[in-house]
């Protein structure tokens, strides 16, 4: 990626109100045709949303949206759409055992509208706030059920089994640090009361030690900041074996939305440990080593991004895509949607751009030449996805963000011209955290309250 140091922040303000009025406009148009009866949207074909029976794990993201929509605009329509379809519809996902989706699902739909109240944007009765927390104390618990141990600590697994550590769970643990931070415990057998800031805390360090690579040589293609989607581990003993994937290309790849959501949870993380008693987790690690881990990680991952991402900083789907040679020096230009050999994926770029703000965030005081480095990145990225051709400007299309996909491997991605690589749709999950980066930007520039997902506990 090649940053532009004239780009500031303030530059984003005519991008994000043409962004917000977009939103509005898709999330009307799924609001008004898709049928949730068949399972929750998932991806575009032809520019309408449609479902993909794997696991249900973008409902939040449909629903979270409508409430980023009322965050940022004020438009209670959109409130009411968010608000009455979690308290209808959001329901199964709370005790939805089979999936490592939680804080995907939960923390984006209750935990919005909880951090709505907290925040004092909207009024909640009594009982409305109770049953957000229940909700989400209930959410943390269940996820923290899916529980592997390892020789040095354990995992929560994911649905392909105790044997599978997913990347992306890093950030879906946010459901069990909002659980925690709202006074629950899990309790096991015996009545065993099991931290679940401790499970918490114990996933994201192995997801650090396991899936995110440092150039130590643990493999031929150990290379600094590289990311694997997934770990597989022998359950009989607990010992690490081999990276795997299942969207990306390879185990000895990176596919770049497992490394997008390395970025943004460990973003996540670092932010709202001074809002956590060091006494609960110390029993794992301390404060000050945890810190250590998770900063080194950040780094290293948000510099492999920015090394192995197009100038414009939309990456391809993997960075060791099979036909990526085919195209030149594609690294040294502006990432091509409507290539003949590879697809992008927008949606990375919408989770992994949020983190990088995070992280530079956080890294202001500790080390303000890199975290205006990253700082910049993110404002950059979401520049470039806030326009053509990445901002979906056609009245009729269900999406917001273009050209994402979702899994290559498998060829479920619609594919408008066969001599071209897929192109041209959208995806939930990209949509959402599109709104969540617009909302975060827009906080900031305003000088308004910092956007967390932990404003939904009380401080």
């Amino acid at each position: 990626m090649k940053l532009d140091s004239t780009i500031s922040i303030n530059d984003l303000e005519a991008a994000l109100n043409r962004f917000w009025e977009l939103s509005g406009k898709k999330i009307n148009l799924i609001e008004n045709s898709f049928d949730t009866a068949n399972g929750a949207p998932v991806f575009t074909e032809k520019g309408k949303y449609v479902t993909r029976g794997w696991t249900e794990w973008t409902q939040g993201f449909q629903y979270g949206s409508a409430i980023l929509q009322f965050d940022a605009t004020g438009d209670e329509h959109f409130l009411k759409i968010g608000r009455d379809n979690t308290l209808n519809k959001m329901a199964p996902h709370l005790t939805h055992t089979g999936v490592h989706d939680h804080g995907f699902n939960n923390v984006s739909t209750y935990g919005n509208l909880l951090r709505l109240i907290e925040e004092g944007k909207i009024e909640g009765a009594d009982w409305e706030k109770n049953f957000y927390q229940l909700a989400l104390k209930v959410s943390g618990a269940v996820q923290a059920m899916r529980w592997t141990n390892t020789t040095d600590g354990g995992y929560i697994y994911s649905f392909n089994g105790p044997h599978s550590l997913f990347v992306d769970t890093i950030r879906s643990c946010r459901a069990l640090v909002v659980s925690h931070g709202l006074g629950h415990v899990l309790q096991g057998e015996n009545d065993k009361r099991i931290s679940l800031i401790q499970r918490a805390i114990q996933h994201i360090l192995s997801t650090v030690k396991y899936s995110i690579f440092y150039g130590n040589g643990r493999d031929t293609y150990d290379i600094s900041g590289r990311t694997a989607h997934e770990i597989i581990f022998n359950t009989n003993d607990g010992n690490y074996r081999c990276p795997n994937s299942q969207q990306g290309y390879t185990g000895f790849s990176t596919w770049t939305r497992g490394l997008a959501w390395a970025i943004c949870g460990l973003g996540e993380t670092l932010e709202i440990l001074d809002s956590i008693d060091e006494r609960d987790y110390s029993s794992v690690i301390s404060k000050a080593d945890l810190i250590s881990e998770l900063k080194k990680a950040a780094i290293a991952t948000t510099d492999f991004y920015l090394a192995n991402t197009p100038t414009d900083g939309i990456p391809y789907w993997d960075t060791g895509a099979p036909n990526l040679h085919k195209m030149g020096d594609y690294l040294n230009v502006k990432s091509d949607p409507f290539n003949a050999y590879e697809p992008i994926d927008s949606s990375a770029a919408c989770i992994a751009a949020q983190g990088f703000i995070r992280i530079g965030n956080w890294l202001k005081s500790l080390d303000p030449d890199r975290s205006e480095k990253y700082i910049q990145a993110g404002i950059q990225i979401a520049k470039n996805l806030f326009s053509e051709p990445y901002l979906s400007t056609d009245p009729e299309h269900q999406g917001l963000i273009l050209h994402s996909i979702y899994h290559q491997p498998n060829g479920w991605d619609h594919r408008p011209d066969p001599t071209k690589a897929p192109y041209g749709e959208s995806c939930m999950w990209g949509d959402y955290h599109a709104r969540e980066l617009a909302l975060l930007l827009q906080r900031m520039q305003k000088g308004e309250n910092y956007y967390s997902f932990f404003n939904c506990v009380s401080q």
